[in-house]
């Protein structure tokens, strides 16, 4: 299996005057504002980097912890995962430094700890956690409902 998806950007000016647009070539994003500001002060509805990072990370994993419990057998009822990307100039310039998924969940046949260890578990399968990984800080907290 192989899959390619496209996305481009067009820049105008500089980086902390200047402002670009998103499009992804599938059409579910379209002229999609950005700008330095967006990143690190007020969004005012504009994404950034960091924004569609915690999107593809929330996304993957989510398929990735419903494939998890399902191979094991206690395929999910529904899973919630919000995503939060980090960026900060700790290191001496801007880094993307940790993602912070939090995942509640309704799962029959499983208990807390359980539900704690699958989400570990679809963590390490998770092919952006995987393009992340090494390179940034990674968490997870997982809360069963019900």
């Amino acid at each position: 299996m192989k899959a390619e998806r496209n996305a481009e950007v067009v820049w105008e000016g500089t980086l902390v005057k200047g402002h670009g647009t998103l499009n992804g070539k599938s059409g579910a994003l379209t002229n999609m504002p950005l700008t330095w500001a967006s990143r690190v002060e007020r969004s005012d509805g504009r994404t950034s980097p960091e924004e569609l990072i915690a999107a593809a990370h929330a996304g993957c994993y989510a398929m990735a912890f419903a494939a998890t419990l399902e191979r094991d057998g206690t395929p999910p009822e529904s899973l919630h995962v919000a995503a939060t990307c980090a960026i900060d100039d700790a290191s001496g310039g801007p880094k993307i430094s940790q993602v912070h998924l939090n995942v509640t969940g309704r799962v029959p046949g499983l208990d807390q700890a359980r539900f704690e260890e699958e989400a570990q578990k679809a963590e390490k399968g998770c092919p952006v956690s995987n393009a992340l990984r090494n390179n940034v800080a990674i968490s997870v907290t997982a809360r069963l409902e019900g």
